[in-house]
């Protein structure tokens, strides 16, 4: 009896060592092994044996890890409050360093977005975080990018969520949008009015070196109120036309008569 149960459990503990040696890895999985507490490599994927109790593993995931950086306060550089929250998307590409070199690699990640979105968006006023959201997700992903590299990290995009603004602050943007329409609004007309005035003064100087172009301009007003249905068309004759019918009238001479005689002259 003695001997079956001593078969049993040298039967048990060779499976529990058999499932603690073999190892059964996806594709996107990596096992970084540790032999006595020393690295010795990375396995995988598919199926990898370990020494018991000599070797262990921890899995990494290398697919794209998607992470929600908390809303944020931060203060634009013209003294503007606001609430920025953010995502992020990194993988890792080096499995042993994202383990060796950092304990968590998640929290540190997370973390170190948190403190460079308030960093980079404090170093901007609130339009242009409103304006240039590409610009800004750009340069957080960079500067990310370039702080996780030695953990195995690699930062492949920031995206700026929301940015929230204060009721007041809201109010007094739309006030500030208004009068930047009027402003344009005024600027257009101002425009339109000076090439008009342009164009005029072009027109004028046109006219008067070419004469004959009055009368076309004449013609042309004539034709244009003979279109509609009016009783009286008052003709506009030009000045010169005048004086040249004039020129040719002379002073009036009296008629012909009978000649008054001489003055006699007085006898004292």
């Amino acid at each position: 009896m003695f001997d079956y149960i001593s078969y049993g459990f040298i039967i048990l503990l060779a499976l529990f060592i058999l499932a603690s040696a073999i190892k059964v890895l996806r594709e996107y999985e990596r096992a970084v092994v540790f032999t006595l507490g020393r690295f010795t490599g990375v396995k995988g994927p598919g199926l990898i044996l370990l020494i018991p109790i000599v070797q262990q593993m921890v899995r990494v995931d290398l697919r794209m890890i998607v992470l929600d950086v908390p809303s944020q306060d931060v203060i634009s550089r013209d003294n503007v409050s606001v609430k920025v929250n953010a995502v992020l998307y990194f993988r890792v590409v080096d499995p042993d360093r994202a383990i060796i070199q950092v304990e968590n690699f998640m929290a540190a990640t997370s973390q170190l977005a948190q403190t460079t979105l308030r960093s980079v968006l404090g170093k901007h006023e609130l339009d242009e975080m409103l304006a240039e959201r590409d610009k800004l997700n750009r340069d957080i992903q960079e500067i990310l990018d370039s702080q996780t590299d030695a953990w195995g990290i690699k930062v492949t995009n920031v995206e700026i969520k929301h940015v929230d603004i204060d009721e007041s602050m809201v109010r007094a943007i739309a006030r500030q949008a208004e009068a930047e329409r009027g402003r344009r609004a005024r600027i257009i007309s101002a425009e339109a009015e000076e090439q008009a005035a342009r164009k005029l003064v072009d027109a004028a100087h046109m006219l008067a070196v070419v004469p004959e172009a009055m009368q076309l301009r004449y013609l042309s007003t004539l034709q244009d109120i003979a279109t509609e249905k009016n009783s009286t068309i008052v003709f506009p004759l030009p000045i010169n036309m005048l004086q040249s019918f004039m020129s040719g009238v002379g002073p009036a001479t009296p008629p012909p008569g009978p000649t008054a005689p001489p003055p006699r002259p007085q006898q004292e």
